[in-house]
């Protein structure tokens, strides 16, 4: 059996911010302001370069779309939260479902 690759996990952490921006068509310096600002925070290589992930890029594909719609920063960084929160609570919602469904 195959082992899984790096490539297979989305959260693995294996673009630099140049790759990303050149295949988001975004500045560099945006990239970096999204992570001083606690927007999209990419890990670090031992080196301390930014290493984005599948998931981080698909992030920041979302979060472009919404300073394109005219969102700041501190608004987008809320409505990620707020997501997250949502995503967690369907989740509780899912599980807490299936363990009625057991009891039934």
């Amino acid at each position: 059996m195959m082992a899984d690759l790096p490539f297979d996990d989305e959260h693995a952490p294996l673009y630099s911010l140049g790759q990303v921006a050149a295949m988001l068509n975004v500045q560099q310096a945006y990239l970096r302001r999204l992570d001083q600002h606690d927007v999209v925070t990419p890990r670090r290589s031992e080196g301390g370069q930014r290493r984005y992930s599948r998931r981080d890029i698909l992030i920041v594909q979302h979060v472009t779309r919404m300073a394109d719609e005219g969102m700041t920063l501190i608004a987008i960084r809320r409505i990620l939260e707020l997501e997250r929160e949502l995503a967690a609570l369907r989740e509780e919602l899912r599980r807490t479902r299936e363990r009625l469904r057991e009891l039934e």
